[in-house]
């Protein structure tokens, strides 16, 4: 390997380093996207790129269109789902520990393509509870652990994402004004956490708090029937949520290295009434 590849930041590899980037800027770009347009989002020249996106087509990491555009590759799709089991599996104990003291449904999700994914629960223990299938897809803007998600995010590029793919209404109470979101978002910035009321399914009320340090933005909710979760639910669960999300967070955080380095010479505050 030729010294450049290995020259980075914190020991990393160089060529490793731009093929994930390439992988990662598809999947913004919806999936796809031409040599030109990752050339004049990395900076790097098209020749360093055709040279990357080739190895990459060699794996199956990445395919190429009858158009020469690249999407990603179906490769991908068996390491996603292991990761998502992997990441599930971690995930429940930390749910069923959520569900279990504040007597609700837990989730976790977290965003991607631009949508919101559910990758854990813990039910309820009550008859009549909330449900979510692991692997279902939703809007973000209309969910509690969506609204979380994007918290999270720049407006930018909250707004990006709703230019792709529209603030669609699940019920009445859905926001559908792009403006109108930004003004949720920062609300949820400053208090801490995120509230889903009706807005998904009437009748459902959730509490969500983003999960802090995970690789991707990730969020962490209770959810449950509006009679049984109020507003003043949300002075015992929030600070639960931040406390499982912290504990969570510790499992989900990218490490810094690989390994040891070679030899050389806290949340917000609880909500008020």
């Amino acid at each position: 390997m030729a010294m450049t590849d290995v020259r980075s930041t914190g020991g990393a590899v160089q060529s490793v380093e731009r093929a994930i980037e390439l992988l990662e800027l598809m999947a913004d770009f919806g999936g796809e996207a031409a040599l030109s347009e990752l050339a004049h989002a990395t900076g790097l020249p098209l020749p360093t790129i055709h040279r990357l996106m080739r190895t990459l087509l060699q794996r199956g990491y990445a395919r190429q269109l009858p158009s020469r555009r690249y999407t990603l590759g179906p490769r991908l799709i068996r390491l996603g789902e292991s990761a998502g089991r992997q990441l599930g599996a971690g995930a429940r104990p930390h749910l069923a520990t959520l569900a279990a003291e504040l007597g609700e449904s837990a989730n976790l999700a977290m965003i991607d393509r631009d949508m919101v994914v559910y990758v854990a629960q813990a039910s309820s223990s009550h008859s009549m509870r909330m449900f979510t299938e692991v692997g279902r897809r939703v809007y973000a803007h209309s969910t509690g652990v969506g609204k979380a998600v994007l918290a999270q995010l720049a407006d930018a590029t909250v707004l990006e994402i709703v230019g792709r793919v529209g603030l669609p209404a699940a019920t009445e109470q859905t926001i559908t004004d792009p403006q109108a979101l930004l003004e949720e978002l920062a609300e949820i910035r400053a208090r801490g956490y995120a509230i889903d009321d009706g807005e998904q399914e009437i009748g459902v009320r959730c509490f969500a708090v983003a999960v802090p340090g995970a690789p991707t933005p990730t969020a962490l909710s209770i959810s449950g029937p509006a009679a049984r979760v109020g507003y003043d639910f949300a002075e015992k669960a929030v600070p639960v949520l931040h406390r499982v999300a912290a504990a969570l967070s510790k499992e989900l955080a990218a490490p810094t290295s690989a390994g040891p380095a070679p030899p050389t010479s806290a949340g917000p505050a609880p909500p008020t009434s």
